[in-house]
């Protein structure tokens, strides 16, 4: 199934709307065109590329193209820089390509799928987008990056979890379909903080335990006071600054938040369960991406559906935990425990089936030695 090409965009509104709210003239003025170009109802629909990917062999090549907008809003841009090309002197040009190329990569080795679509879909990317642009996103077809404002934050090509939680989306477009409101959008963006920490961690060699499980660190100017966007460690902690306001994400479902914008919550609430999947890979130990990621992979790529909610999450990974490592296992244990943690419970039904299952599954017994033939004359 293919999903409704949206903007999904890695700074949420509030952060916006606060520097539109607390900051001088001229950052009203970049938050609020920022706001429009962010939210605007772009849904490009791609009929020629999912025509293209079901009718081309699957690729294991990469396949980047990099365009510039040059501070303008035409897209794609001028063309500079294709698959196999030299280095240019444009840092962000060769940030956005050698970022895709990272997550290409992390989800082909990883989790064996061939770019976002898994047909070898060209990853095209448009930075110098617009002037001063505070965001970066996937607009159903490519991804867009702003240089920032160089006041709250520097150029969005050049943090690599940011890429990869971008281009992540394109993988749910291709797979779950998540919607994006309320609790299915928050999974969709709590499924791109996932694999967005976890391309950081596999590119950096990092263990669950000695990463910052941060978002977008290195995004924020010395002038704020913050570590980035968010954070799976301790949502709610990210970032306290006296114009960007505070980090609002819950880490437990008392503290669920209710409300109608930010698509009834989607960047605000995702904090729930990154927190859940923070605690299971980090019980885990080792490397995050080796088995909690692989939970998650798997699904994202065929167990959840454009409505599914958190429930169905918590329930779709402890199941596919004892599928792939055995009921009962330390992952299928430490999933429980991580959504647990968060105030979701797998529900008794899940775990009822699963024990049904085994029950109804009989042992193996070799079959019965066939009746000896009479000797042939």
């Amino acid at each position: 199934m293919y999903g409704i090409p949206t903007i999904c965009s890695i700074v949420p509104p509030h952060i916006l709307r606060a520097i539109a709210e607390n900051g001088d003239a001229e950052d009203r003025v970049r938050a609020l065109a920022a706001l429009s170009m962010s939210t605007q109802p772009r849904m490009e629909r791609q009929a020629v590329t999912l025509l293209a990917g079901a009718l081309l062999l699957p690729s294991d090549a990469k396949r980047r193209t990099i365009y510039d907008a040059q501070q303008g809003r035409d897209l794609p841009g001028r063309r500079v820089r294709t698959e196999g090309e030299l280095r240019t002197r444009d840092v962000s040009v060769n940030e956005a390509y050698n970022g895709a190329g990272r997550t290409w990569e992390y989800f082909r080795r990883v989790h064996g799928r061939r770019s976002l679509d898994d047909h070898g879909i060209r990853l095209e990317s448009t930075v110098h987008f617009g002037e001063g642009f505070n965001n970066a996103h996937w607009n159903g077809r490519q991804m867009i990056y702003g240089d920032g404002d160089g006041k709250y934050f520097t150029r969005f090509t050049s943090a690599l979890d940011v890429i990869a939680h971008e281009l992540t989306h394109g993988v749910t477009q291709y797979t779950s379909a998540l919607g994006f409101s309320g609790q299915c959008g928050a999974l969709a963006e709590h499924f791109s903080d996932v694999f967005g920490v976890l391309v950081k961690q596999y590119a950096l060699k990092q263990s669950a335990r000695r990463a910052d499980w941060i978002i977008g660190a290195g995004l924020l100017t010395n002038r704020v006071s913050g570590d980035g966007i968010r954070s799976m460690k301790a949502p709610g902690s990210a970032y306290h600054d006296r114009i960007l306001g505070r980090d609002p994400q819950p880490s437990h479902m008392r503290r669920y938040v209710k409300t109608y914008s930010d698509d009834r919550g989607v960047h605000i609430n995702s904090g729930i369960p990154n927190h859940a999947f923070y605690r299971v890979a980090t019980a885990l130990g080792g490397n995050a991406w080796s088995v909690a990621g692989k939970i998650w992979y798997a699904v994202l790529a065929r167990e959840l559906g454009p409505r599914s909610g958190f429930q169905h999450c918590g329930d779709a990974t402890w199941r596919v935990a004892g599928e792939l490592y055995g009921a009962g296992s330390e992952p299928q244990q430490a999933v429980l425990e991580g959504w647990k943690a968060v105030g979701i419970r797998v529900s008794e039904q899940t775990i009822e089936r699963a024990r049904t299952r085994r029950r109804v599954r009989a042992p193996f017994e070799p079959p019965a030695p066939a009746a000896e033939l009479p000797q042939l004359g």
